[in-house]
């Protein structure tokens, strides 16, 4: 679904009630599940980004540890890719996909994707004007033949031709593509001359909850370009943007540099990237994200009223529920996204704690039952 921020209207008085969070909250406790940005910075990443502020290094991605994490990410994706690093996923979207359009052709992507909901018209300015062809999505999640549809719309010349495809891996509804999904569509995208781009922002969580290799859903499924996401990941800023055509990405430096993307102390983006990769770490994190959404689905889906939307994937909750119970949840302090027909939106972090579910499984129980 689209992440749009939810309104804080003031409480209607006939809805009024004390505060539904009681007694003291336990340490590292808090009431934030609007989103897994929201986290702060992991302790790895942390250290990596104190240890990289040591000395003298070269500017501009020349350093050693920059050089150190493009050949970590090709040993774990098992491919020789072109590596990139850019400050946000707005920019690793918008850049990469001008990297394989033209302005007078288009992008075809889900009616819910973010690159269509919420990027402020980012990847039609960095194109020059490519089009967004929007696809009605199937639990977030384009189909094969929504893409065919899409495709062969038109093929006339007043009309922009498809030359890309961007799948988000987990998508907005946090729901995930299956190895067999992305082949199929890369299938359809291939046989028409385009390219696949895949937005990652949350692809960390994927690949915990699918248990397969990076690889699996990605080059090997026909994916040509991922924008691989740190900061939701608990890094403190970043994303990355591996080519897997290296010819895809042969003047990309220069893209990147035009769009104010190149750091000049690049270290501090990529050495927590390397703090990450090691031993695993990025997905430990991810997976205790997703294991704090699925406990949070079990203890709602049992509660009288409240009623899951989409089973949980990766690390987000989506729950259908009354008005009145979401105002008595906002008035109690918890933030978390509202969308179109009721529905909330509760994301899971690397720092989301047992207690906070808990907690918050608690007051919802008790927002409903207070009618």
């Amino acid at each position: 679904m689209p992440r749009r921020p939810a309104t804080a209207d003031p409480l209607p008085a006939a809805l009024a009630a004390p505060a539904l969070v009681s007694g003291a909250p336990p340490a590292g406790y808090h009431l934030q599940f609007a989103s897994d940005n929201t986290a702060g910075v992991c302790p790895e990443a942390l250290a990596a980004f104190a240890q990289a502020n040591t000395g003298f290094a070269a500017s501009y991605g020349n350093d050693d540890a920059t050089h150190t994490v493009c050949d970590r990410l090709r040993e774990v994706f098992e491919a020789d890719a072109e590596v990139f690093f850019v400050f946000n996923g707005t920019a690793a979207n918008s850049t990469a996909l001008a990297a394989l359009c033209q302005s007078y052709q288009a992008v075809v992507c889900s009616d819910t994707a973010h690159v269509h909901t919420d990027e402020c018209g980012a990847p039609e300015f960095f194109s020059g004007g490519s089009k967004l062809l929007t696809v009605p999505a199937r639990q977030g999640k384009l189909t094969t033949a929504g893409l065919t549809e899409a495709i062969e719309r038109r093929s006339d010349i007043h009309y922009p031709r498809a030359r890309a495809v961007t799948l988000t891996q987990s998508t907005e509804q946090g729901t995930l593509y299956q190895r067999g999904e992305i082949s199929g569509l890369a299938r359809v995208a291939h046989a028409h001359g385009m390219k696949v781009h895949m937005d990652g922002a949350r692809f960390a969580n994927a690949v915990a909850s699918l248990g397969c290799a990076p690889a699996d859903i990605t080059w090997r499924a026909g994916v040509d370009v991922l924008c691989l996401g740190g900061t939701k990941m608990g890094l403190p800023v970043g994303e990355a943007i591996l080519f897997f055509d290296r010819q895809l990405g042969a003047d990309f430096a220069y893209r990147a540099k035009q769009a104010g993307q190149l750091a000049s102390k690049m270290r501090f983006v990529s050495s927590p990237w390397l703090a990450m990769l090691e031993g695993g770490t990025w997905l430990r994190h991810a997976g205790h994200a997703n294991a704090m959404a699925h406990r949070l689905a079990e203890k709602v889906a049992a509660l009288p009223g409240a009623e899951l939307l989409l089973p949980p994937e990766a690390n987000g909750v989506f729950v259908s529920l009354p008005e009145a119970a979401i105002a008595r949840l906002r008035a109690a302090g918890w933030a978390f996204y509202t969308f179109i027909g009721g529905g909330a939106r509760f994301m899971c972090s690397w720092a989301t704690t047992p207690e906070a579910v808990d907690h918050l499984a608690h007051d919802i129980g008790a927002a409903l039952a207070a009618g």
